[in-house]
């Protein structure tokens, strides 16, 4: 009798290009679920989208001014068809004209997204410092650490970043006059923005990391490790930290777009310029167009991060990998 042998790397080729194919077709997915929800969304918001062009209520525009306006954004046109010509727009790659400013807002955008992706990049890196520094020292520093760690992750988790800011400020800055308040360049003015966002992702992430950390720490590889000889430091770094990562790894992607999402306040708590400022901004006077540019790059920017880290999942565990 013949034994069949499977050829697992003729599937290999296949199932990569699967993969891509899958991601490809979400991402594009969720691209339009954001630029729908968001133009009906700010839509909704009370107001005339003309009155915000001619410069808002105080601006007294007359109703000749308002109707031409109206003609030329085509703000007369039914809702649907707006909407069709704005996501025709939108898929050629033009995000339009910001109505207050009057200037691009890819232009607008690019002013602002490096301060925001660098904010929230730090932000990520530092959370994963705190969260791996409270996981290894709650399962390595006996029961009293491992309770006061343990505290230390749930209060810092539940911090709302606003509180955190203002607390921030009034200790560092008008205490202590350490850091400044606001927006300053260079590493002093980026230090309380960063700990805002950092310190409550820290606490969830270090919930996680702590509990595979000491799954990983009884694991039967561990177990031959120690029987090697090795120390429980090495044990813990080599070993065991690398398998409590893979869940933290696995929430990288939606803890950046939370980061994100945070700038909105801490850009405007800390007066500091970014993606987050812009967007607030332009949803109060109603500049459209802003809105949807800066919420489309948010989701995009979300989109890679999570490809990265799918991408880390399968370096970091084998298992992931197809056969």
């Amino acid at each position: 009798m013949t034994a069949v042998v499977a050829l697992p790397s003729a599937r290999r080729p296949l199932t990569a290009w699967r993969w891509v194919a899958t991601r490809l077709a979400g991402a594009v997915f969720v691209l339009w679920a954001v630029a729908t929800l968001t133009f009906f969304s700010i839509r909704l918001i009370p107001g005339d989208p003309a009155e915000a062009i001619l410069g808002g209520p105080g601006s007294r525009a007359t109703p000749e001014a308002l109707a031409q306006v109206r003609e030329q954004y085509g703000f007369n046109q039914p809702l649907f068809v707006q909407y069709l010509n704005e996501i025709g727009r939108l898929a050629r790659g033009d995000f339009g004209t910001s109505y207050a400013l009057k200037a691009p807002v890819t232009t607008v955008i690019l002013e602002g997204a490096g301060n925001t992706l660098i904010l929230a990049a730090v932000s990520l890196a530092v959370a994963w410092l705190i969260a791996i520094g409270l996981a290894v020292w709650a399962t390595r520093g006996g029961r009293v650490s491992r309770a006061i760690a343990t505290g230390l992750e749930i209060v810092s988790a539940a911090v709302p970043n606003f509180w955190l800011a203002t607390i921030f400020i009034l200790i560092f800055s008008i205490g202590l006059h350490w850091l400044p308040p606001v927006s300053a360049p260079g590493i002093p003015g980026l230090v309380l923005p960063v700990l805002t966002l950092a310190i409550p992702l820290a606490g969830f992430l270090g919930q996680v990391m702590r509990e595979s950390l000491l799954n990983a720490l009884d694991a039967p590889f561990t177990l031959s490790a120690r029987a090697r000889g090795e120390s429980e430091t090495g044990v813990t770094l080599k070993h065991a930290l690398r398998h409590a990562a893979l869940p933290g790894i696995s929430l990288s992607g939606w803890a950046f777009g939370s980061l994100i999402s945070g700038a909105v306040v801490v850009e405007t708590v800390f007066a500091r310029p970014g993606l987050g400022r812009s967007l607030l901004n332009a949803v109060l006077i109603r500049d459209i167009p802003v809105v949807i540019g800066v919420v489309m790059v948010v989701a995009l920017v979300y989109i890679v991060v999570t490809l990265l880290t799918d991408l880390a999942d399968r370096i970091a565990d084998p298992r992931l990998r197809n056969p």
